[in-house]
């Protein structure tokens, strides 16, 4: 159901990073949330962006949301539309609603964040801290004037907080992964190759892909040189074309057709679909390998077809 919210607070993290606090009308409670809990915003021409909720170490305002917004400046606009808000604007989101959930399990959670995608897992250590659950907590960036939030995360976390940065000293996925006990969860959540590097040395270290947590920070479905291909319907034999910079959703749904999907980041896969033939060119981080490698599934709100066609189980 859609929300008004208040933009209340605005405060600069970096030259890139803004943080907003959001209030109801009037300062009513908002639903509440749970770590991984993200709000989807709707930002008019740019479509609609999903932020995570932010909670930090004895700071629980029912009455107020807080996000963070990493402006993209070779992105779509989302971002931009974002850090365009001013104090008293009033934005409509949806949620909160988690994809993300931080499990109930008995062993430590190593929680892996690169770049903007430590939001969510700064609500994950509050969690697990104030529950008393073991956990680390990694974060790696580019360069330490680029990483947001690093002072207070080592106040809040002291010790559990290891920062990484790519020009001075970069993480060693290999290494870190094989410091997991065979009980640890792991989740992740950045870039796209991040994430599938982390998640190939997590397996080959011994972890299942049960104890594998993820969700994906930017969108992959659309890169440079993506060509145009035929999706075809095996219920109706509808065939429709997929332009560069459409998702088979996006055109699908232009056809009247009704689907079901959630993220359109490819890490919930709730849009999952058979694939009768045709090579999928997999964009998402749900499926395994080995069920990549199948051709046989394929999450339809990110990725695209290596072949001229694709005939989809719809």
């Amino acid at each position: 159901m859609p929300q008004t919210l208040i933009i209340q607070a605005i405060r600069d993290e970096t030259d890139r990073i803004r943080v907003f606090d959001l209030t109801a009308p009037e300062g009513a409670a908002l639903p509440n949330w749970a770590a991984g809990a993200h709000l989807t915003f709707e930002l008019g021409e740019v479509g609609t962006r999903c932020y995570s909720l932010i909670r930090w170490p004895g700071v629980d305002d029912p009455a107020c949301y807080t996000i963070a917004v990493q402006r993209e400046d070779d992105g779509d606009g989302g971002s931009r539309k974002m850090h365009a808000l001013a104090v008293g604007d009033r934005i409509t989101a949806q949620g909160p609603k988690n994809d993300f959930e931080l499990r109930d399990h008995p062993g430590p959670a190593l929680l892996l964040a690169g770049g903007i995608g430590l939001t969510p897992m700064i609500s994950m250590a509050t969690a697990l801290h104030g529950a008393n659950r073991p956990f680390r907590l990694v974060y790696a960036a580019r360069s330490a004037d680029v990483m947001g939030f690093a002072n207070p995360l080592q106040s809040a976390f002291g010790t559990g907080v290891t920062l990484r940065y790519d020009d001075t000293a970069p993480l060693d996925l290999d290494a870190l992964m094989g410091t997991l006990t065979p009980d640890t969860h792991l989740y992740i959540c950045g870039p796209k190759g991040m994430i599938d590097a982390a998640r190939t040395a997590a397996t080959a270290g011994g972890q299942s892909e049960d104890q594998i947590h993820i969700e994906l920070f930017t969108n992959s479905a659309s890169v440079d040189g993506d060509t145009a291909f035929e999706v075809e319907i095996s219920s109706t034999g509808a065939v429709y074309t997929v332009p560069p910079g459409k998702t088979i959703i996006d055109v699908l749904e232009a056809e009247g057709i009704d689907l079901i999907y959630d993220c359109q980041r490819g890490d919930c896969g709730i849009c999952q679909t058979d694939v009768i033939s045709g090579t999928p060119d997999h964009r998402d981080v749900v499926l395994s390998d080995a069920e990549k490698a199948s051709g046989t599934l394929m999450q339809i709100c990110v990725s695209r077809a290596k072949s001229d066609r694709l005939v989809l189980d719809l």
